[in-house]
């Protein structure tokens, strides 16, 4: 089974649209698919956008399975969209890719190009720097820091809790699911080198079972290949794994401690 096809049982198991957190909450539960990520709800998330009817970006799929409904659910199509890239798609396509013209006749098809190319680049050392920005922060201060970017996203009752009484959690919360609440704890590692090795995730997850339905676990490090391979058990709850792009990344997501600037660049379409 891939990944969409995955997304796609449980949203129709679910009768209901669905957000990407829900959608990869329940794919994990259900064991349909074996995550090989770091950040395996960022693939989700990824995989629907992708695929999803009226989104449209240089690196979308043509083919659609998922339409959106409000800002962050969605549901499978009732059949897959396929065709030729639309307007838009061509727009963004062109912009990146194709040149009309020569440089030399269209100096704009270079500078667009140019950019682009800017405009990641600033994206790398933007996360470059505030992974170092993370790095500086107290163990306590990492931990607060978790915390808020929970309450950023959408969870409730989030407190950090005593290292002295929790057993290894740092801290818990609760993340409303359909009609019900996901009771989830989390875990701090502010490391400012080496990676988060296997016994770390079972040990957190050890301290979790049974009064959690998930984990999370923070670390401004990386990720051990047994790590990753630990985080989704069959018959454990599943833990997700947040390094330090991908907290940098729910953060720009969520503007959370983040600005963004918009530039308009306007382009001809035919």
């Amino acid at each position: 089974m891939t990944i969409v096809e995955a997304i796609k049982q449980v949203m129709s198991d679910a009768q209901r649209p669905l957000t990407a957190r829900e959608a990869f909450t329940a794919i994990a539960e259900k064991s349909l698919y074996e995550f090989h990520a770091k950040d395996p709800l960022h693939v989700v998330t990824m995989q629907i956008r992708r695929h999803c009817a009226g989104l449209e970006f240089p690196s979308a799929a043509l083919t659609k399975h998922f339409q959106i409904h409000g800002d962050d659910r969605y549901s499978p199509l009732p059949s897959v969209l396929k065709g030729p890239a639309t307007s838009r798609r061509r727009t963004l396509l062109d912009a990146r890719d194709r040149t009309v013209e020569s440089s030399a006749t269209n100096p704009l098809t270079e500078v667009e190009k140019q950019l682009w190319g800017l405009h990641a680049k600033y994206l790398q050392l933007f996360e470059e720097h505030m992974v170092r920005e993370l790095k500086r922060l107290s163990p306590a201060g990492f931990e607060a820091f978790a915390r808020d970017l929970l309450d950023a996203y959408g969870f409730t009752e989030t407190v950090v809790t005593s290292i002295s009484r929790d057993g290894g959690i740092d801290g818990h919360g609760k993340l409303k699911v359909g009609l019900a609440h996901l009771n989830v704890a989390f875990q701090c590692k502010r490391w400012t080198n080496g990676n988060i090795q296997r016994p770390e995730i079972d040990k957190f997850r050890g301290a979790s079972q049974g009064a959690y339905e998930q984990g999370i676990f923070f670390t401004t490090a990386s990720f051990s290949k047994g790590a990753i391979g630990a985080s989704i058990q069959r018959g454990a709850i599943p833990v997700v794994l947040i390094d330090g792009a991908a907290i940098v990344s729910l953060m720009v997501e969520k503007k959370f401690r983040v600005e963004s600037n918009t530039m308009d660049i306007p382009a001809f379409a035919l």
